[in-house]
């Protein structure tokens, strides 16, 4: 075996999406859904900021700084997390005055998971998936 076949499997490590208020979004990940600045870029067109759970895989933010004119808002993009409170991350985006497209309930389809639904502030869809409660055996 040769070590290029000893690499660890190829992975996603990151989404990056287009924001109308760089400070604002990392404010609303960093508070509201508990994410970690990791980084931060400035490029020749745009600034991003990258943001992760315990390094796991990262949302990047980015605004475009080069003049052109951008769609930020209400892009057909869904962000899915795995969380422990559904209910509690909702109240959250609730508070921020921001949409709630799905609140928080049972879906015996997805073996039992919660599953709600909001949007973060240029509308991105914030998918919340906690996973069933165990039952004792």
């Amino acid at each position: 075996m040769t070590t290029a076949n000893k690499r660890s499997p190829d992975y996603l490590t990151a989404v990056g999406i287009g924001v109308s208020d760089l400070a604002r979004s990392a404010d609303f990940y960093s508070r509201v859904l508990g994410m970690k600045q990791t980084a931060t870029f400035k490029i020749d067109y745009m600034d991003e900021i990258v943001l992760a759970h315990e390094g796991r895989n990262a949302v990047v933010l980015m605004h475009y700084t080069d003049g052109s004119v951008r769609n930020y808002k209400d892009n057909p993009i869904k962000l899915v997390f795995q969380v422990k409170d559904a209910a509690r991350l909702i109240e959250g985006i609730r508070a921020e005055g921001l949409a709630i497209t799905v609140e928080p309930k049972v879906y015996p389809g997805m073996g039992g998971s919660i599953i709600g639904m909001g949007k973060d502030p240029d509308g991105y869809v914030i998918e919340l998936i906690q996973a069933p409660a165990t039952v004792p055996a």
